[in-house]
């Protein structure tokens, strides 16, 4: 496969069944379905889906609040409402049981409908997703400052250093706390992503959207029992791979482990130099790891 240099821009965009989407042309066969992380967006697939784009048509989509998708006035956030939301969509492809993948939050949307809705999903890829990880350390957020816009007290201060970074600060903020090697990020992909910042801005649920979803996020984390997504994993019937990189400053690859212990049909990869969007920075080496699952999967060898 050949490397990709962040040339190519983002398939174009359009509105299905209240989400905005990016659909990715290629061979008829099970359909690829790409769930973003938080504080990220449709995008966030580009350079991966244009690698599967020879072996299977793709949709990458924007979860209610992220990208341009706004949220329904009732929408709560949670993850559970997000995987909800997901799994109407996918089902309303009928197109069969999808390829699932997903990053960070949208790793533990993913999960959560392959082990509620199984019937929907063919194969399952999870990238670093969010696992509980309680860690005291704010600084691990996809977009540290956003959680605690909202809070009360410390927000208005909060605001005010967001309203000082201009849209490509906030995406070199983010690049930096999820790459391994910012340095790999290409100027191109950093434009494209200044530019979705700055389109995000003049939208006014896009900032409460990531505060409510970071919220929802540690929700699930504390909680027990079978609403824990410990609890969820073992349910998942989807042959499974686990992604994580060794350098993931987000969620701690020391969750890499029971994940893919957890799932009962999963193998683990495990990736040196490599961040907390390993789709992202190293969208070769997930994309030959994904091919591999698939076509293993196909042959009943898995």
């Amino acid at each position: 496969m050949p490397h990709l240099d962040g040339s190519r821009p983002p398939w174009t965009g359009s509105f299905e069944k209240g989400l905005h989407v990016r659909r990715t042309p290629g061979e008829k066969g099970a359909t690829a379905v790409y769930v973003h992380g938080l504080g990220g967006s449709a995008t966030n697939w580009t350079d991966l889906a244009a690698q599967l784009s020879p072996f299977t048509d793709g949709v990458s989509v924007d979860l209610p609040g992220f990208g341009m998708s706004e949220p329904p006035p009732d929408f709560d956030f949670s993850l559970d409402s997000h995987a909800r939301v997901l799994g109407d969509y996918i089902a309303g492809l009928d197109s069969g049981p999808v390829q699932l993948l997903g990053n960070s939050m949208g790793g533990a949307v993913a999960l959560l409908v392959a082990a509620r809705r199984p019937e929907l999903v063919r194969t399952l890829t999870l990238i670093s997703p969010a696992m509980p990880d309680l860690r005291v350390n704010i600084n691990r957020l996809s977009d540290p400052l956003m959680a605690f816009a909202y809070l009360p007290f410390v927000g208005p201060g909060v605001r005010r250093r967001l309203a000082a970074l201009g849209p490509r600060e906030r995406a070199m903020q983010v690049i930096n706390l999820c790459f391994a090697e910012p340095a790999a990020f290409t100027e191109s992909r950093l434009a494209d992503l200044t530019e979705e910042h700055s389109a995000r801005a003049g939208l006014a649920w896009a900032a409460p959207a990531l505060a409510r979803s970071t919220f929802g996020i540690f929700r699930t984390w504390a909680a027990r029992g079978a609403a824990s997504l410990w609890a969820v994993a073992p349910a998942v019937t989807a042959p499974t791979l686990v992604v994580w990189g060794m350098r993931d400053r987000v969620i701690s690859v020391r969750r890499a482990a029971r994940t893919a212990r957890l799932i009962p049909d999963a193998r683990l990869l495990v990736l040196p130099r490599t961040g907390h969007v390993a789709q992202m920075e190293r969208p070769n080496a997930v994309a030959k790891a994904v091919l591999g699952m698939w076509e293993t999967v196909e042959n009943g060898s898995w």
